[in-house]
């Protein structure tokens, strides 16, 4: 199965920060080419132009999310039943909620993030719905980020891989919310493991459909600061491989998101093509 591009630039601070040019940085940057894939195209509806939050929601730019949500689930589910494998790029982690509309219920999802993505429209300190992705769509988030109550997929069947959350009082309140029933491996646990190790096994273990999801803040900043969030003590580049390889390989991958370059931060596109270096080498291009 042939894997599609699809540019999503989503960028929840509303504020068109280098998230939303980061599909078109590692388009120059020979993505499409470097894993000999379909173009599918531009979600322009992604584009978040509201910085204001929300005050019921604690959201920034609610309705402009909603339809942002829409169209990324519309694209995706096409996508998947004309049995293509989508590589979605953002923007941010906002754009996860649209794609898991568009998965089975029964998607074990792979979320590779040095943040747990787990406050909510009271306890984020930014309004931005990249603190929240992964809370909304187990069901602990705002439902107006995606215009329902309910989680989108099982808990039960979430990985939270690779995160180390900060120290401060929003890093203990996010830690907190964490629902029990997701798989937790932190990056000094996943490291102590071997990352090779629980990729393989991740990728062995399941018996339905994947997805996987990889905020490229999951590397340590020493290999790649241009992110919006850095994190210290995170995944090498080739600690990342390791584990991402197996699962991009996986025949029961229905996808996979990538998220979080900054392009601002990039100014001469290095960052950009050592991240399409990488996913060529974990892909088999």
């Amino acid at each position: 199965m042939g894997w599609v591009v699809v540019d999503v630039p989503l960028d929840s601070s509303g504020a068109g920060r280098g998230e939303e040019r980061a599909p078109a940085a590692l388009r120059r940057a020979g993505l499409v080419d470097a894993l000999a894939a379909h173009d599918g195209g531009v979600v322009d509806e992604a584009r978040l132009r509201d910085p204001v939050r929300d005050a019921a929601s604690g959201l920034i730019g609610a309705a402009g999310l909603r339809r942002a949500g829409a169209a990324v689930t519309d694209r995706i589910a096409a996508l998947l039943g004309g049995e293509r494998r989508p590589m979605v790029l953002g923007g941010d982690c906002a754009i996860l909620p649209g794609i898991c509309r568009s998965l089975p219920p029964t998607t074990e999802l792979w979320f590779v993030d040095a943040h747990p993505d787990f406050l909510d429209g009271a306890t984020s300190p930014t309004g931005e719905a990249a603190d929240m992705d992964l809370s909304v769509v187990t069901g602990h988030g705002p439902a107006a980020a995606i215009g329902q109550d309910g989680a989108l997929l099982d808990p039960g069947r979430v990985h939270l891989l690779g995160h180390r959350p900060s120290a401060d009082e929003s890093g203990r309140v996010e830690v907190a919310r964490i629902d029990p029933a997701i798989r937790q491996l932190p990056a000094a646990e996943l490291l102590r493991r071997g990352a090779g190790t629980v990729g393989m096994t991740l990728a062995a273990g399941g018996d339905g459909p994947a997805w996987l999801h990889l905020d490229l803040d999951a590397v340590d900043p020493r290999d790649l600061p241009a992110v919006s969030y850095p994190e210290p003590d995170g995944l090498r580049w080739p600690d990342l491989i390791a584990l991402v390889t197996p699962l991009a390989r996986a025949d029961r991958l229905l996808g996979m998101s990538v998220t979080d370059l900054n392009a601002d931060e990039d100014p001469d596109g290095r960052h950009a093509r050592r991240v399409v270096e990488v996913l060529a080498e974990v892909l088999g291009a």
